[in-house]
């Protein structure tokens, strides 16, 4: 997901992490300057729904605005691959099937 927080805030003329707290103010959210500052400066990990509606709420915007789901990194062919061995055929160049050791004595009863 591509968090857009800074371009949605920018429409409404909010340049800093401060304007942007006074706009949360104004719709009763109050969350802290520092938390704030995280949501400012990069994409959050988690952010609870109650928050996204009032961030939504005091920058005139939608959850599609502040959200844009962006497609998953990978490799080209890789999910071909995994069909693949999935379905038993052959394997990719060094990818090596995992064998059971032999060596040592054999454990004939579970460890206690």
């Amino acid at each position: 997901m591509k968090w857009n927080l800074r371009w949605v805030a920018a429409r409404q003329d909010i340049w800093r992490p401060t304007d942007l707290l006074a706009a949360f103010r104004r719709v009763g959210f109050s969350p802290s300057l520092s938390k704030v500052s995280a949501l400012w400066g990069g994409t959050p990990v988690t952010v609870r729904l109650e928050d996204l509606d009032l961030i939504c709420q005091a920058l005139g915007c939608t959850v599609a605005d502040l959200l844009e789901a962006e497609p998953a990194a990978t490799g080209a062919g890789e999910e071909e691959v995994e069909t693949r061995m999935a379905a038993g055929g052959e394997r990719a160049p060094g990818q090596v099937r995992p064998m059971p050791r032999r060596d040592g004595p054999r454990r004939l009863q579970p460890p206690n």
